[in-house]
């Protein structure tokens, strides 16, 4: 298989970005698995290679048909001097995390890079240079569509989205509804076949409340829209279950026992998650036309400067582009296969899809 190229944004550049992505990338291993293209500044990059105290050799390019796969390559985003003033956000540090991002999901979009790792950003410091997204998730969602998206935490068997991303608490039970959380559901199934070859995946659904409701006394959209959701999906075949009380549903491991879990908003999702496996656990944006991932943390700017940042959830989050890269591609040969066997006997897709589940 043709070697892989993965681009890497370099996220805040104050923050432990760089460091984790040069500390990731040190392994002499790392280069013959794919080939690094990393979108920012050779001067910023440079910087941040003093900081870790090793040998880092790179290829400075202006772009990213024009690399060499035995070594890291930097695509200059910009040319000029930058103050770097690490451990604090800024507009500056704001503006060169975007130009970051934008070049390299350009890239994306266009196929000169086969996926993309996003190292962390500074939402304070985004906003200050006017980035008018709350995250990476809903940027790469408007870019690279087609419509919604799913924020996926994956670490090994334990995979958590969510259906709502980064709102307040006040606004998530307004965002929610019947519609939206059959839609993440079918997102998350979908991902499940096709990025992680999952034939046959299982699926919990957390309920919104506290006791998922407890028959209606402590609130009511588990029953008006949530449970509904989980009825629908099944009688169209998939293995969705709940909605589950997401306290007991954790503390008695029951999430050990399916695929994945739908989360009903952010921290019902993340504070599990990071809890059993923050250090190795990627953020992965499933849904759109390309692949994205990330770490599990952010930008760190108490570890800023001090070489103390632990590259683990860095260097999986490389891992694991390389492998959903790799599952869509053997995923859309298999579909090929299947649509010329339906054209060859006159069947339909479905026709298809049923002869195999009888099987």
């Amino acid at each position: 298989m043709e070697k892989l190229k993965i681009g890497i944004s370099i996220g805040d550049i104050n923050g432990i970005g760089l460091e984790v992505i040069l500390k990731a990338l040190l392994h002499e291993k790392m280069a013959e698995l794919f080939t690094p293209v990393i979108y920012g500044s050779s001067k910023v990059v440079s910087y941040h290679k003093n900081i870790i105290e090793d040998e880092v050799d790179f290829n400075s390019t202006r772009s990213a048909d024009k690399v060499y796969h035995d070594r890291i390559n930097i695509v200059n985003c910009w040319q000029e001097n930058v103050n770097i003033t690490l451990g604090k956000p800024s507009e500056l540090s704001g503006k060169y995390a975007i130009q970051s991002l934008e070049a390299a999901t350009q890239d994306l979009k266009t196929g000169l890079i086969d996926a993309l790792v996003t190292a962390p950003i500074s939402k304070e410091a985004m906003h200050l240079s006017g980035f008018p997204f709350p995250g990476h998730t809903e940027y790469l969602t408007k870019e690279l569509g087609p419509g919604q998206s799913l924020m996926f935490m994956i670490n090994e068997g334990l995979r958590i989205g969510l259906a709502t991303n980064h709102l307040p608490l006040k606004e998530v039970a307004g965002a929610l509804n019947k519609e939206l959380i059959m839609e993440k559901l079918q997102l998350m199934n979908q991902s499940l076949k096709m990025d992680f070859g999952l034939e046959r995946p299982s699926i919990a659904v957390l309920g919104l409340n506290p006791h998922a409701g407890d028959g209606g006394v402590l609130g009511d959209e588990e029953e008006r829209f949530i449970r509904p959701a989980v009825v629908e999906l099944k009688k169209k075949g998939m293995l969705v279950m709940g909605p589950f009380s997401a306290d007991g549903f954790f503390g008695s491991s029951q999430y050990s026992k399916f695929d994945a879990i739908l989360a009903m908003y952010h921290d019902q999702g993340l504070i599990p998650f990071k809890t059993l496996s923050f250090g190795n656990g990627v953020n992965y944006t499933a849904g759109l036309s390309c692949i994205r991932t990330s770490p599990d943390h952010g930008t760190a700017f108490d570890l800023a400067g001090k070489n103390e940042a632990d590259p683990s959830s860095f260097r999986k989050a490389l891992f694991l582009a390389m492998d959903i890269a790799r599952n869509r591609r053997l995923y859309e040969e298999m579909h090929a296969d299947v649509v010329k066997k339906r054209e060859k006997v006159g069947g339909t897709e479905e026709d298809e899809i049923l002869s195999e589940d009888e099987d």
